[in-house]
């Protein structure tokens, strides 16, 4: 309740009611004029056709009662005679004047009805499908066994709030496993791919015990998802493999794990290496060169599972897709990844990635002028565990001072 009294009470809840009583003042001072115009003239009326448009500036604006109301009033305006010439005169023309009025505000009424049952259903579609995108690429928590994680993701398409990109963290008995991956494209078309993949990874990082496994259950489930794509948009090839015009779909794919020993292992299919973050600033973890994106080649027989440094207790990686790297600036200027990382690195000292998600994500915005052309995935994991230990420690600890406490 007082998240909500907030919300109401905030700047941009007075700036809405500001307009909506500049909006509701417009009609009115429009018919004050109007009056005013024919009042101090000889017109004999024909200024009060212009009383027409006050009930389509209320429709517009406010709503359909205020639109009726102001429409009755400016059709009994139209009948008095304002002027000063003969009240007589131009009684026909101020009939017309009245049922001019009138015509506009029934259509004014009409127009105003479907526009506002249109808006609902806009916002309930938008509702559904905010629910559906949080469902796919689900909040994180902010610690998975002893690693702080933070996340953040921009969508270059405006509509959604996911993409093309995807990530995920989950808690195994084999570790901590982290997937981030980029599907080709973005927006909207994108979902389908990335709901295959997360999926597949959400299941294989429990089941399977290497990482190799994993990944390789990646790639059955991206290639079944494209097989059923191609026949949903090609019908005509019946039952059988049809002519796949989805060959040069792909997505680039970095498995990272991280043991309860701090040991980090890692695939990397296409995929930017991360960085480690420490306090000697942010260094690039590249230990060779990775494997083609899933989906353009099969995966080799052999697949080389690559051992990284250690993450000691202190220490992030910062994991991020390339639409980190790809963005540019008005003149054409890539976005500074490696400086923007090193000004981050005081957050890192006290493990905490969401300040680090939270700054870069602030400096790419700015950078690009606040529109992005590809979508962007910010992921960082800092090892927290050494603190762990301590609260083991300490709790045989205070039960032996009870215990003794109590033999005395």
């Amino acid at each position: 309740m007082i998240r909500t009294w907030a919300r109401r009470s905030g700047t941009p809840v007075c700036a809405a009611r500001a307009r909506r009583a500049l909006v509701l003042v417009l009609p009115g001072l429009w018919v004050l004029g109007v009056l005013v115009w024919e009042w101090c003239t000889a017109a004999d009326g024909q200024f009060l056709q212009l009383l027409a448009a006050a009930p389509a500036i209320a429709c517009a604006g406010t709503g359909r009662r205020q639109c009726v109301v102001l429409g009755g009033l400016c059709a009994l305006l139209a009948l008095l005679p304002l002027g000063t010439g003969d009240p007589g005169a131009h009684a026909l023309a101020r009939i017309g004047t009245c049922c001019a009025v009138l015509v506009v505000v029934a259509a004014s009424y009409l127009t105003a009805g479907r526009r506002l049952r249109l808006l609902r259903e806009l916002e309930r579609t938008k509702e559904v499908a905010t629910a559906a995108q949080r469902v796919l690429l689900r909040p994180l928590p902010a610690r998975v066994d002893g690693i702080v994680v933070a996340a953040d993701h921009l969508a270059a398409d405006e509509t959604a709030t996911v993409g093309g990109d995807l990530y995920d963290v989950v808690s195994t008995r084999h570790g901590v496993r982290v997937v981030i991956g980029d599907v080709r494209g973005h927006g909207i078309g994108a979902l389908g791919t990335v709901a295959a993949v997360l999926g597949s990874f959400r299941e294989a990082a429990h089941d399977e015990p290497d990482l190799g496994a994993v990944l390789r259950r990646l790639e059955r489930a991206l290639q079944r998802h494209l097989r059923e794509r191609a026949r949903a948009e090609h019908p005509a090839s019946g039952g059988g493999e049809p002519d796949n015009p989805l060959s040069e779909e792909f997505v680039t794919v970095l498995l990272v794990e991280i043991g309860r020993d701090g040991a980090v292992r890692t695939l990397n299919c296409g995929h930017p290496w991360p960085y480690r973050l420490s306090r000697r600033g942010a260094l690039p973890d590249a230990p060779g060169e990775p494997m083609p994106p899933l989906g353009l080649f099969p995966l080799p027989a052999d697949l080389p599972v690559v051992t990284c440094p250690p993450l000691l207790p202190g220490q992030a990686i910062f994991l991020h897709t390339d639409g980190a790297t790809d963005a540019r600036d008005a003149h054409g200027t890539f976005f500074p990844l490696p400086r923007a990382l090193d000004d981050t690195v005081r957050s890192v000292r006290d493990c905490r990635p969401a300040r680090v998600v939270q700054d870069l994500r602030a400096a790419l915005l700015r950078h690009v002028g606040g529109r992005l052309s590809d979508d962007v995935a910010l992921l960082v994991l800092c090892n927290d565990r050494w603190r762990v230990p301590a609260q083991a420690d300490a709790a045989p600890s205070a039960r032996g001072r009870v215990r003794a406490g109590r033999a005395e």
